[in-house]
Formats: C-alpha cells, sequence, structure tokens
C-alpha cells in the first residue's frame, strides 16, 4: 500500500452556519485487496472461468468412460512440451509477486521492471504453448477424444494470451505513461489474475498429460 492508502483520512470541519461537515478530499481515490471493486471482478471473473474449466474437465472424464479405448486412436500426448511450460509458469510465479508487492508499496518503476519480467515469461509460455499442440498427437477434428483434449488446451491458451495482452499494455503505460495511481491497483489485480492462469493449469495439465496414461 502506497503513502496515499496510508495516511490519507477525512476530518469533519464547521462551514459558515456552524454545523459539521465531512472532508474527503484527502480520502484515498483507490485501494488493494476486498477493498476495491476491481478484485471483486477479478474474482467473480475467475470463479466464472474455474467453473468452465471444470465443465471442460468432466466432459474428458465422461468422453473416457464412453469409449472403448482411451485415447482414441491416437497415443498419449509428449511430455516434453507439456512440462516444460509447467515449469516456466511456476517460476513465473516469483517476478508475479514482486511486481504485485510493488505495485502496492507504490513503486512504480519495480513495479514496470518486473511486470516486464512476466511479459517474457508469458511469451516464452506462448510460443512453447504452440510447441504442445504440434504434440499431442491427435487433430481436433480426428475424434471425442482430439477435441477435448485441444478444447482443454485451448480454452486455458485464451486465458493465457488475455493477460499476456493485459500485462503488455500495463507495461508500456508503467513505463511510458500516462499513469494514474489506480494503476497500481490494475497491476494487482493482474498478478492475482496470473495466479488464476498459472493455479489453473496445473490440473488441466494433469488431465491431459498424466490421465490419457492411466
Amino acid at each position: 500500500m502506497n503513502a496515499e492508502t496510508r495516511t490519507a483520512t477525512s476530518r469533519p470541519e464547521e462551514d459558515g452556519t456552524g454545523q459539521l461537515v465531512l472532508d474527503v478530499r484527502a480520502l484515498p481515490t483507490f485501494a488493494f485487496s476486498h477493498r476495491s471493486l476491481m478484485w471483486w471482478s477479478t474474482a467473480g471473473l475467475m470463479l466464472i472461468e474455474g467453473t468452465v474449466f471444470a465443465i471442460a474437465v468432466m466432459m474428458y472424464f465422461y468422453l473416457r468412460t464412453r469409449a472403448p479405448a482411451w485415447p482414441m486412436a491416437a497415443d498419449a500426448p509428449r511430455l516434453l512440451w507439456g512440462t516444460l511450460n509447467t515449469a516456466v509458469l511456476i517460476a513465473s510465479l516469483w517476478p508475479n509477486q514482486l511486481a504485485k508487492n510493488a505495485a502496492e508499496r507504490g513503486d512504480r518503476s519495480k513495479a514496470a521492471i518486473w511486470l516486464a519480467v512476466c511479459l517474457v515469461a508469458s511469451a516464452a509460455f506462448l510460443v512453447i504453448r504452440g510447441l504442445e499442440f504440434a504434440s499431442l498427437n491427435v487433430s481436433w477434428y480426428t475424434n471425442a477424444y482430439g477435441s477435448v483434449v485441444w478444447l482443454l488446451l485451448g480454452l486455458h491458451t485464451t486465458h493465457l494470451i488475455t493477460d499476456t495482452v493485459d500485462t503488455a499494455v500495463l507495461t508500456v503505460l508503467l513505463f511510458t505513461g500516462p499513469f494514474e495511481g489506480k494503476r497500481f491497483v490494475d497491476v494487482s489485480e493482474n498478478a492475482l489474475y496470473w495466479y488464476f492462469v498459472v493455479l489453473s493449469w496445473l490440473p488441466i495439465y494433469g488431465v491431459i498429460y498424466w490421465a490419457a496414461r492411466l
């Protein structure tokens, strides 16, 4: 939390008629965590998207119970690229948290630097994700197995692209402006959403790469 949000207070004053009025000019214009409307919006978005992921996973296992063999006429996906991407995502949590901490301290320069590191990690992940699609050993139109695997990977990729674009915009704003204090809240909530992107990937990784081997 920066100095503005730590020290600002309101105080009663008397107006010309002798009545008390509340001076709110010094109140903070933004806040972090649950005191921010953006936090609640992000939480609601994660709840909705998490439900979509859960439905897609249930669809995978439902189709598996209906198939005589699984994977259907295909080898299980190769582990290399998916596992490497998982490592990249987990490693990205460190600069992500540092960017969040810097934003909540009001440190624009450090928030910008660590956000740029997160952006590099996101770009690396997207490049490797392309290799993941190529190593699934099945096309989306081949059969039900291929369709649901591509659906799972595609859903997560869509979320990743969205957050990467958001991170890129915030990084540019922090480095070049125009800049407002509420951008610190945007950085903090962007970091929160990145945790969701990472944590939601772990069960999807398990389903795509390991459930097919059971």
